[in-house]
């Protein structure tokens, strides 16, 4: 997949990311081989392959679910701005 300089200049421009518009064609050559790798790497059957979590072997260590601080929760409500049956009340923030 070949970027044009107009795609990294409209990219750049959703990432708030300023551009020199002269290192623009070093920028695509960049991405675009960046993008070509991953078109290669999407090609490889890994159907076989068994996912992991680690790339090493090794046993995760876990430590006690132990409660570790006192509860705090009605000192912290009680500075809070708004409050109704033990939860924060915030702004809607999606419509």
């Amino acid at each position: 997949m070949s970027l044009t300089i107009d795609e990294v200049l409209k990219i750049a421009t959703l990432a708030r990311i300023r551009i020199d518009e002269n290192e623009a064609e070093s920028y695509a050559q960049d991405l675009s081989g960046i993008l070509d790798f991953v078109a290669q790497m999407s090609s490889v059957d890994t159907s076989e392959v068994e996912p992991m979590a680690h790339p090493l072997d090794l046993p995760q260590r876990l430590r006690p679910d132990e409660v570790t601080e006192a509860n705090q929760r009605e000192r912290f409500q009680a500075i809070a701005p708004a409050v109704e049956a033990g939860l924060y009340l915030v702004p809607q923030v999606i419509e």
